[in-house]
């Protein structure tokens, strides 16, 4: 299992026509969170006047025709007791932006934060079930970063053709691009933890198939490439059925600390699968890490065998019928909190993460070190990134603001790297770089999955995978060419440059739809930049 970004038991939340008006209450403060009113508060029936003090933006009402404008609310507020809202009874969680469901779909971007998660950096393996599945997965991983390295080799071997391995990794990838939505409507309508037996068992027939080609003697080049596009495909319906089962395993709580642990998981499998497919390579010959590989989906297979289904929370199944593919698009087309994160992360994914590219150049062309170069710096970028998983583990919260920054960030950060002329600055670079382009990418995983409705989700998710992986045969050969055209300095500064610009047009378009303001404070012991209402609106009952 590779990592990827809670489905939740309660039916999809209904829509405002289909919400009954709560009791009318004597007192207490009106709270509303985006298109809908929080049920247990009221409004005052006969008056247009609120104690409350809160930042509104005013839209034509849905519920009552012919009215005017009504509150809608992009921060949390107190309950009438002055504690933080929960979602139930004697539960003492903090409210999200929508049911316990995982997030409402009619939830506002969420600029300026969510509250505290519980629980610490670690706190996702309590739960047995996600406990089973990321020892498996750790098994897997490294099975599948020693297939990555010895695939890429043995192409090289077979052919003596660098183009030879860019098609090899485009033959992986290309079924994303072409299919990727179609496994999310898989991952909707059936149950995730049966297929993901199918998914991992499928994945262990092709790292066997190539083995058993391998040390007979007979493997050629064209059945690599048969063997990445059939994997390729086996991943169209595994990832967003792997990323989704998280949320059924741990709850909506703490989707984003699994989102978090998983990449962890995934990059601490990237610093041990490449180092011990050299040597089992070198020992004895590639076939027997093709063999290993499709042995360690033995692993997932038997945790998910062992796995207690009392305890996951799966979300409603979506039946089988026409449109379900159009009617994904049509729900993300109309959030501005689900469709901008996809978006800038598919700026991401094509622009910014082309660092097979860039580092082999680096290490080749500008500083003259070779493959054992090469190899330091992606185990420096693969430090980085289990760095900022575990931090992203530790915050427990998906704020888009992070998001935008982390992108921001990312972007000038490989600008900087790009124009420095000394190696071990360019090297200590990396780390950073792989911490927040790791923070980009769980960041925007997990704020999707939590502004998404439970019987969307699969959909939602296939297609932020599809975007985000799918970019790359596209980006890759760009960066190629520039590369080779004008030189890997150029083609890196272009990448960040590209990634840091679509971050700050994201994140002014959100603050935007939040009705936010950009205020610069520079007096000493106050935030510098933050988000801020354009407007207040104080009015008392």
């Amino acid at each position: 299992m590779s990592p990827g970004p809670g489905a939740d038991s309660a039916p999809a939340p209904q829509s405002d026509h289909d919400t009954p008006a709560p009791p009318a209450r004597a007192s207490g403060r009106s709270r509303y969170l985006p298109g809908r009113l929080i049920p247990g508060t009221a409004r005052i029936p006969g008056t247009a006047r609120f104690r409350t003090r809160r930042r509104t933006r005013t839209g034509p009402r849905a519920d009552v025709p012919g009215t005017g404008p009504r509150p809608v609310s992009l921060v949390k507020t107190p309950g009438p007791t002055g504690r933080p809202a929960t979602d139930g009874p004697a539960t003492g969680r903090p409210a999200t932006d929508g049911p316990a469901t995982g997030g409402s779909p009619s939830a506002g971007p969420d600029i300026g934060g969510a509250d505290r998660g519980p629980g610490g950096m670690f706190s996702s393996l309590r739960i047995r079930n996600y406990r089973l599945f990321a020892s498996g997965a750790v098994v897997s991983n490294t099975g599948t970063w020693m297939a990555r390295i010895t695939q890429d080799w043995l192409v090289l071997s077979l052919t003596g053709s660098s183009a030879a391995v860019g098609i090899t990794t485009a033959m992986q990838f290309l079924p994303m691009l072409l299919f990727g939505l179609y496994g999310g409507v898989i991952a909707d309508r059936f149950p995730k933890r049966t297929l993901l037996f199918f998914t991992q068992g499928a994945m262990s027939f092709g790292g066997l198939f190539l083995a058993a080609l391998t040390l007979s003697g007979n493997v050629q080049v064209w059945h690599v490439y048969m063997t990445a596009f059939f994997t390729g495909l086996v991943t169209v319906v595994d990832n967003p059925t792997r990323q989704t089962f998280v949320s059924e395993m741990v709850g909506p709580d703490q989707v984003r600390n699994a989102v978090s642990l998983n990449s962890a998981n995934f990059q601490s499998a990237r610093l041990l699968g490449p180092a011990i497919a050299g040597v089992l390579t070198a020992a004895v010959g590639p076939g027997w890490a093709f063999l290993a590989n499709g042995l360690s989906f033995l692993a997932p297979l038997t945790c998910l065998l062992l796995m207690r289904t009392a305890e996951l929370h799966p979300g409603p199944r979506t039946p089988r019928g026409k449109g379900q593919l159009r009617e994904g698009l049509r729900y993300v087309s109309h959030r501005p909190e689900l469709i901008w994160p996809i978006v800038l992360i598919g700026f991401i994914g094509m622009f910014g993460f082309n660092f097979p590219i860039w580092l082999s150049a680096y290490a080749d062309d500008i500083f003259h070190g070779g493959s054992g170069m090469y190899g330091l710096f992606n185990t420096l970028m693969a430090v980085g990134s289990v760095v900022g998983a575990l931090l992203a583990a530790r915050r427990g919260t998906s704020r888009l603001r992070v998001l935008v920054g982390a992108a921001v960030a990312f972007g000038a950060l490989q600008i900087v790297a790009a124009v420095t002329p000394s190696l071990w600055v360019f090297a200590l670079l990396l780390v950073p770089i792989g911490m927040l382009g790791l923070t980009v990418n769980v960041t925007a995983n997990s704020s999707v999955q939590l502004g998404t409705d439970p019987a969307m989700r699969g959909r939602v998710i296939s297609l932020f995978m599809m975007v985000f992986v799918g970019g790359t045969p596209i980006g890759g050969p760009l960066f190629g060419w520039l590369t080779d055209a004008y030189g890997v300095q150029i083609s890196m500064a272009v990448g960040g440059l590209v990634s840091a610009v679509s971050a700050l047009v994201v994140g002014l378009v959100l603050a935007r739809a939040a009705d936010l303001r950009l205020k610069v404070d520079l007096r000493r012991g106050q935030p510098h930049l933050r988000f801020v209402p354009k407007r207040d609106l104080v009015t008392v009952a």
